[in-house]
């Protein structure tokens, strides 16, 4: 079953580019459709003796997709990995991702819009716009993502209610500030959040729980859950809350000291959300398949998003940053987990 989505199932959106990866989802029900709120992520059609890179240009106020070339001989190119390149000091993406839905009945076979949902549209999002989490509350679907610019990551949040227009409330987390994902509800008549703030001094990069009065300007921030040991060396939240009769349920991940991502659960209580109940001591999926370990950026799962169908758990993860795959489960089958 597994690949879900792949990156020839999605149409590039423009000539001169090619999808390299179509993942890490986001995921809600709308209607009688499953939607998955894609990464697209595009690399530029090769050229013979050229770096070339993907952008987006604001010149005259109206976002434009760019190619930006570098002779592969100059002595001023320096390739990382995969994902980046650096020319003359200044780092550049190697992609630019945008965010395209997926649609389906039954939650496993999908097909993509032709058109991405969400471009970049400003400089905070040059180098793209990834990642996006969705959360329905208020009758509205909240959609938070990261917007990737020279001045590095942060996050901005979207609003729809019909996945086909959107309602841009800018960055509402400043850089360096990505892993958001909202509850679906209020608790104490606040709106909640968990986040992941770089850390660049003391400490790893942790999960950190945040309130606000209307989804924009957030506060009250503390740290909840950080690496409790040497298997990961970062940690943040993935997908949005699940309410259960045990807790806040969240689906997290982890990365260790050899880049490779995994899954595993928290249990957050469900008065005073800040307050980790249980955390999980074994991961929930690691990479293990071909399509996990294998990929543009192998040995990932990674994921933004799950849903309840008929009983089931469907969580939707992204797989070595180039496919989506799904994994089902239960409620009772997490909460055992821990």
């Amino acid at each position: 079953m597994n690949p879900i989505v792949r990156p020839f199932d999605v149409k590039p959106s423009m000539e001169s580019y090619r999808v390299q990866g179509a993942f890490n989802p986001g995921a809600t029900v709308f209607g009688d459709e499953v939607l998955l709120l894609l990464r697209v992520a595009e690399i530029c059609e090769p050229k013979e003796g050229y770096i070339r890179i993907p952008t987006y240009r604001f010149d005259d106020g109206h976002p434009r997709p760019d190619i930006i070339e570098f002779k592969a001989l100059d002595p001023d190119v320096k390739l990382r990995d995969t994902r980046s390149v650096v020319y003359k000091g200044r780092e550049y993406l190697s992609t630019i991702s945008h965010i395209r839905i997926a649609r389906s009945k039954d939650g496993l076979h999908f097909t993509v819009d032709e058109k991405p949902l969400i471009l970049p549209v400003d400089e905070t999002e040059e180098y793209g716009v990834e990642d996006a989490r969705v959360t329905f509350i208020d009758d509205k679907y909240y959609i938070t993502y990261t917007a990737v610019s020279q001045d590095s990551w942060a996050t901005a949040l979207a609003v729809t209610e019909d996945f086909k227009s959107v309602e841009r409330k800018g960055l509402v987390f400043y850089p360096e500030n990505k892993d958001v994902v909202i509850f679906p509800e209020k608790v104490g008549g606040k709106y909640m959040a968990l986040h992941r703030p770089n850390n660049s001094g003391f400490g790893k990069p942790s999960i950190w729980y945040s309130e606000s009065p209307d989804m924009v300007h957030w506060g009250n921030h503390r740290c909840i859950l950080r690496p409790r040991d040497t298997k990961w060396v970062r940690v943040g939240a993935g997908t949005p809350p699940i309410k259960t009769p045990e807790g806040w349920l969240v689906i997290a991940h982890g990365m260790d000291d050899k880049s490779a991502y995994s899954l595993f659960c928290v249990l957050l209580d469900l008065e005073e959300p800040r307050r980790v109940v249980r955390c999980a001591d074994a991961p929930l999926l690691m990479p293990t398949e071909p399509y996990e370990t294998d990929g543009f950026f192998g040995n990932v799962v990674f994921s933004n998003g799950m849903i309840e169908k008929d009983g089931k758990i469907l969580v939707y993860y992204g797989a070595a940053d180039e496919s989506s795959c799904v994994a089902i489960t239960d409620i009772d089958g997490l909460l055992a987990g821990f």
